[in-house]
């Protein structure tokens, strides 16, 4: 997060004069209302703050923010938001992609901004499928998906946005969904975060994948599907009659039953957003045998990139006089007489 004055604003003033145009009864709506509410609470300031977005329904999201924004080119927004990041370190950047932009032709560049630890909040919305070219397969749809270029169901393996997001060096890791109360909280530890922050938002595409995470956050499921992660508590999920804990044969994961509310005597874990390892285990948890780890999984803050090559840059200019003559003469120069 960037180092700036609170400002006094409201829901309405981070609204545009746009018509919003998704799907009726699409994710983006609710994870839209969600940001636009949030804002407000972080005191940020409109006039200081860039959307940056890439290709693809996510991607639509700078039209719908009153901020300054930039709809870039296909999985190139991270390069773009870098460019933004180095001209003008005070600006706020909030970086919006989604499953295929982010994972797919994008890969590289969301690699490159988490590892350099450019200080921006990175939004991957991840319908597991790509929806604004018409419900083909995407790098994050499960085995078995029905689509366009998968008829008879799609056989990649899967890739975890959270689990790359960490190889790729990423010091903060956040999961939530669309339509979920704990979004706002998710949002503010990000921005709260000095770094590149990166939360994955699973986001109904009512289309084309229409209810694909029904199996954990509809509420007749959600408390035995979910655990939520909080920094200092333990990880229990099912209302507290289960936790998860450390399996010292396997070095994994393992559910176990909390009898009487004794979370210690069955061991259970004590969340700690620093611990890499822990967050590792955790997003790699195969869903269904356990519970959808949701919420802060990681948060260990280093030096931004940015503060890197300024510091750079200011060293340099402070160690040599200012000459453009002895620049524009040195190296390869000749004069013609």
């Amino acid at each position: 997060m960037n180092e700036m004055t609170s400002i006094e604003t409201t829901l309405k003033d981070w609204e545009t004069d746009q018509e919003v145009r998704w799907c009726p009864g699409c994710g983006d709506y609710a994870i839209l209302k969600a940001v636009q509410r949030t804002l407000p609470m972080l005191g940020a300031d409109p006039k200081n703050t860039v959307f940056v977005s890439g290709i693809g329904c996510s991607s639509r999201f700078p039209y719908y923010v009153e901020s300054y924004g930039f709809h870039s080119i296909h999985g190139r927004a991270p390069a773009v938001a870098t460019g933004i990041k180095l001209a003008n370190p005070d600006l706020d950047v909030w970086l919006v992609t989604g499953d295929g932009d982010g994972m797919s032709i994008g890969g590289n560049h969301t690699m490159h901004v988490l590892r350099r630890n450019l200080d921006c909040q990175i939004l991957l919305f991840n319908n597991e499928i790509y929806g604004l070219t018409k419900g083909q397969y995407s790098p994050t749809s499960r085995i078995g998906t029905p689509s366009p270029t998968s008829p008879a169901g799609s056989v990649d393996r899967p890739a975890s946005p959270c689990a790359f997001a960490l190889g790729s060096g990423a010091r903060f890791v956040a999961r939530s969904y669309d339509v979920s109360k704990d979004l706002p909280e998710v949002l503010k530890a990000a921005y709260r975060h000095k770094g590149a922050a990166f939360v994955e938002i699973f986001q109904n595409c009512i289309v084309y994948n229409k209810d694909r995470f029904d199996d954990f956050t509809d509420k007749s499921v959600a408390a035995d599907a979910q655990v939520y992660c909080r920094d200092g508590e333990p990880l229990l999920f099912a209302g507290g009659a289960k936790g998860l804990a450390f399996d010292m044969a396997t070095l994994s994961l393992k559910v176990v039953d909390v009898v009487g509310g004794d979370w210690h005597a069955a061991d259970v874990l004590v969340h700690d957003v620093r611990n890499r390892s822990l967050a590792h285990l955790l997003v790699e948890m195969p869903f269904g045998l356990y519970p959808m780890a949701l919420g802060v999984i990681h948060d260990d803050p280093a030096p931004t990139f940015e503060s890197a090559v300024i510091a750079e840059r200011e060293s340099h200019a402070a160690s040599k006089p200012a000459d453009l003559g002895q620049l524009l003469a040195r190296g390869q120069t000749w004069t013609v007489r």
